[in-house]
């Protein structure tokens, strides 16, 4: 999976249908994480950072964006793009989430100026995509501090009116390399408090929000 998104990467951007269909979940994750400045999100499956002007809206130039994505290609991406826009709070760090070492991460974080554990943790469209994913999802939760917020946005068979556009999601998550039936917000569900739902694109989109006990 990883090789295939790094051939993609310099064109995962205008391919990924970021605008007619995706961001509208990114926005909701966002705005359910109800961010303070001064902030420290960490993002799990960042890619090319499409996240990553939300989120430095909400955390501000003193808060702390820690990226994580196994793919080195859409790490430079994202790298190019935080250098670009005068990001310097940003950390990207390569590795792959189902099998990462939490400690290993938070020294790396702390070795560039954040903290080893954040008030935060998104993954969008990252968790379908690994057939380990409640690996990633045990490790996203332990780098978060408890009475931290989570928030995992994820797609599943769009319904109702929306059913018509079924084959078209399938085939886009077919594209993706991501299980549409995985479901990985379950894992909010089950593990957090609070728990806040969210949906969009005819629930295509599906977003649970929760804070760590």
């Amino acid at each position: 999976m990883a090789e295939k998104y790094n051939r993609f990467a310099p064109f995962y951007d205008a391919l990924s249908g970021e605008f007619p269909v995706y961001r509208a979940g990114r926005l909701l994750a966002v705005r359910d994480l109800d961010l303070a400045e001064g902030a420290q999100v960490l993002d799990v499956g960042c890619g090319t950072g499409l996240n990553f002007g939300l989120l430095q809206r909400a955390v501000g130039p003193t808060g702390w964006i820690v990226g994580i994505d196994r793919s080195p290609q859409m790490l430079a991406r994202a790298r190019r793009k935080a250098e670009r826009r005068g990001w310097s709070n940003v950390i990207l760090i390569e590795g792959d989430a189902t099998t990462l070492s939490v400690e290993k991460v938070r020294e790396a974080v702390r070795a560039r100026g954040g903290r080893g554990s954040s008030d935060a943790a998104l993954a969008t469209y990252a968790l379908s995509l690994m057939p380990g994913w409640e690996h990633a999802w045990e490790r996203m939760k332990h780098l978060v501090r408890p009475a931290g917020t989570l928030s995992v946005v994820d797609m599943q068979e769009p319904q109702g009116a929306f059913a018509v556009f079924g084959p078209l999601a399938r085939l886009a998550c077919r594209w993706g390399g991501a299980d549409i039936t995985a479901a990985p917000w379950r894992g909010v569900e089950r593990d957090c408090v609070a728990v806040r739902t969210a949906s969009a694109r005819g629930d295509h989109l599906q977003v649970r929000t929760g804070r760590r006990p």
